[in-house]
């Protein structure tokens, strides 16, 4: 072999043991990082939808978007929600980056009303054996009375134009809105259309068994690691990609909600709510009547102002709002202006009515539970009556000041002059009126009076001023 020849080997030899040794090296490595699938988000939704459970799963997908999951799974168990807030989970949903899979879970959880939007809108849609969904007809708002959606109006009530044909009419509306609604999203996930209808129409509701044999659910799993195997490998449609799922292994992530959502989920709480609006009306009242505790004030105030924020996070009815703050009107003027309970009845029932009416819905989880209504309906009675029993006693209580329990005291006077003056009456200054024969030094007796001014006349048995004259004038003549 000639020496160039076996240099070149020798060359091609080196390079072929350091790149086998670098392969060695890097292998393992790579190896690992490959089989390190990106996090599998979990967030919970457990009892009624509202706006804090919006906040808190819009925030939650921000994070998910952020740690790079590559799937978010929400589990859920509500009896449904506000249309509002529903909605709001469901753009998030749309738009999010990261896949999210909506599980019906543990067995005996359901996804009812707004549960089952959420289902149909997610990519993947799983339920647990035991579970089940349904019932999406829209509750009405503010119109008690209205008949059930599946339900038609007789052509002459709407012919009339009566208000039974107007509330008929927007009840189809509602219903026909929310029927659309759902089956667009059946569409968009290729998921059973007609029932997505008939359970806004009908609300008809699915076993999970039935749910998978109609196609309105992608797979029944156990638990979320279930879950998660009969997941790994699948492929999710996105809005602008495919992504393959590698969910076998993949470290868990759980978001739960923090302080924050905690708080708007207490405050948003309708019971609380009307108690921190009471405690804070209450609490500044008291401020105002004895200015200088100070505290009831401060405590009234952020009550009251927790009470606003939480109002306006509920579905509330406006004329329940106006009744009630009618009937505490009616309570502070009882209090101030005693009308012997007249006043605080007109309150009670005007406080009672607004507490019943105040959340404009019959969804679980939003209204004013009737044993608070109840109690505070009962205080504040409790509050009045003891009110008008003071002033009912106040009534009948003799004067022990004023110018009315002078009647009959004397005096003298100090000053008069064309029938007006001051005197001294019980070791006090009054200004009088009387007979122009009246002198200063004159014994008076108080016969009226009028406001702070005092009618006055001759003390019986003394001697007035002119018949003093006419004495001195015989004496001096005699």
């Amino acid at each position: 072999m000639r020496p160039a020849n076996a240099i070149r080997c020798g060359l091609a030899l080196l390079l072929g043991l350091g790149w086998a040794a670098s392969a060695a090296a890097v292998g393992p490595a790579a190896t690992t990082a490959a089989a390190t699938p990106p996090p599998v988000v979990v967030m919970r939704i457990d009892g009624a939808i509202g706006a804090a459970t919006a906040d808190h799963l819009h925030r939650a997908l921000a994070q998910a978007a952020k740690a790079q999951a590559q799937l978010a799974v929400l589990q859920i168990d509500t009896p449904g929600g506000l249309d509002t807030a529903m909605r709001s989970i469901i753009k998030d949903m749309l738009a999010s980056p990261v896949p999210v899979a909506v599980f019906v879970a543990p067995n005996g959880a359901r996804a009812a009303s707004a549960g089952t939007y959420l289902l149909y809108a997610s990519h993947i849609a799983a339920m647990a054996p035991a579970s089940n969904l349904g019932a999406a007809t829209p509750v009405a708002i503010g119109m008690p009375g209205l008949p059930a959606p599946g339900d038609h109006p007789p052509a002459s009530a709407a012919a009339s134009g009566g208000a039974h044909g107007t509330d008929d009419t927007l009840s189809a509306k509602r219903t026909a809105d929310a029927a659309a609604y759902l089956r667009s999203l059946a569409q968009l996930r290729a998921r059973n259309a007609d029932w997505a209808e008939r359970a806004v129409r009908e609300s008809v509701s699915l076993a999970a068994p039935d749910a998978l044999k109609l196609g309105v659910i992608d797979l029944i799993a156990h638990d979320v690691p279930d879950l998660l195997r009969q997941l790994d490998g699948r492929e999710v449609r996105l809005a602008d990609r495919s992504v393959r799922l590698a969910t076998q292994g993949a470290a868990l992530i759980t978001i739960e909600a923090d302080w924050r959502s905690r708080l708007l989920t207490v405050i948003a709480d309708p019971s609380l709510a009307l108690i921190l609006m009471m405690i804070g009306i209450y609490g500044l009242l008291f401020e105002f009547s004895n200015p200088g505790f100070v505290l009831p004030g401060v405590v009234g105030a952020i009550s009251l102002v927790l009470a606003m924020f939480a109002l306006q996070m509920l579905p509330i009815n406006y004329a329940g709002l106006a009744l009630i703050l009618l009937g505490v009107g009616f309570f502070i003027a009882e209090a101030f202006v005693p009308s012997y309970g007249t006043l605080g009845l007109g309150g009670i029932v005007a406080f009672a009515s607004g507490a019943v009416l105040l959340i404009d819905s019959d969804l679980p989880g939003f209204g004013v539970s009737p044993a608070l209504i109840a109690v505070l309906t009962a205080g504040s009675a409790a509050f009045i009556i003891a009110v008008a029993g003071m002033a009912a006693k106040a009534r009948r209580r003799p004067l022990v000041n004023g110018a009315a329990t002078l009647l009959g005291a004397a005096g003298a006077l100090v000053e008069f002059s064309a029938g007006e003056g001051w005197a001294v009456v019980q070791g006090e200054h009054w200004k009088v009126h009387g007979s122009g024969a009246l002198r200063v030094g004159d014994r008076v007796q108080v016969t009226g009076a009028h406001g702070a001014l005092l009618e006055v006349g001759p003390e019986p048995g003394s001697v007035i001023g002119a018949e003093r004259r006419v004495r001195r004038q015989g004496a001096a003549s005699s």
